[in-house]
């Protein structure tokens, strides 16, 4: 007999226009962090996600000139980080430099993140960075269970 596997999940959603800046999607996700109890469990790992949120979300607005779709999605065993936007080029660490003030965000991500990955789609990118916490985290999909789980579509204002 097979037996089926079923993944457990909770998930946001959020538009990041250009206009709305990074600290918009680092306090929402913040929100979503405290949902999830990290802030007090894994506050390590909470930092390590808001740096990254704030790195791939600048990427979108800064060198692509694009909104920024954050998604988070928990599965119990690993926090996905996803950015999405409409560039083709996909991220590379550069070495570090002491002739750039900028070009070490994804040097960073590589850095934090348990593993990252870009994937290319025909109308851009996403990239997406996966952080265990540093702490064990409840069995459940989020606070109240799996059958809380949602998507939130909120717009930036």
């Amino acid at each position: 007999m097979v037996r089926e596997s079923s993944v457990r999940a909770v998930g946001w959603a959020r538009s990041l226009p250009v206009s709305s800046g990074v600290k918009a999607a680092r306090d929402w996700t913040r929100g979503h962090l405290e949902s999830l109890g990290w802030t007090t469990t894994a506050p390590e790992t909470v930092d390590a996600v808001l740096l990254t949120v704030s790195e791939l979300v600048t990427n979108a607005h800064v060198h692509a000139h694009s909104t920024a779709h954050l998604v988070l999605t928990w599965d119990t065993r690993c926090l996905h980080v996803g950015v999405h936007d409409s560039s083709t080029d996909l991220p590379t660490p550069r070495p570090a430099s002491t002739e750039r003030t900028g070009g070490r965000g994804m040097l960073l991500v590589d850095a934090l993140a348990d593993e990252w990955e870009a994937h290319p789609c025909t109308d851009g990118k996403t990239v997406i960075a996966c952080f265990r916490p540093s702490a064990p985290a409840p069995d459940d999909a989020g606070p109240a269970g799996p059958e809380a789980a949602h998507k939130d579509t909120e717009q930036a204002d």
